[in-house]
């Protein structure tokens, strides 16, 4: 008894260890998104030196749905603000984990 309790705990500190340990979602895709919304921004503002902000980022759990297995990927969602050419603008910019590019959830507004 006593070593399958050692043993579950050991099991669940290193789950806890290993979940501290990783870069969040919303680090490891920012520099993408950013990217992202600067070229749109800049195209649609007409403006090529405008600049970004990260206003505010989360970790989007993809919807839960019964019997499936895979639901799909996180994804981390950003609100960036640009300004540039007496102009500015948000855009929410949503990239997926494991994904090659990101996607606007909206238009610059």
């Amino acid at each position: 008894m006593k070593i399958r309790v050692l043993g579950k705990s050991a099991c669940a500190a290193a789950l806890v260890l290993a979940a501290c340990s990783t870069t969040p979602l919303t680090t490891t895709l920012q520099p993408t998104a950013m990217d992202y919304a600067l070229k749109r921004a800049r195209f649609e503002m007409n403006c090529p030196s405008a600049t970004g902000s990260v206003l505010s980022s989360e970790t989007i759990q993809p919807p839960a749905r019964a019997l499936m297995v895979n639901q799909g990927p996180e994804r981390a969602q950003y609100t960036i603000g640009v300004s540039g050419c007496d102009q500015r603008k948000t855009i929410v910019v949503l990239c997926a984990q494991g994904g090659d590019g990101c996607f606007a959830a909206n238009g610059l507004q």
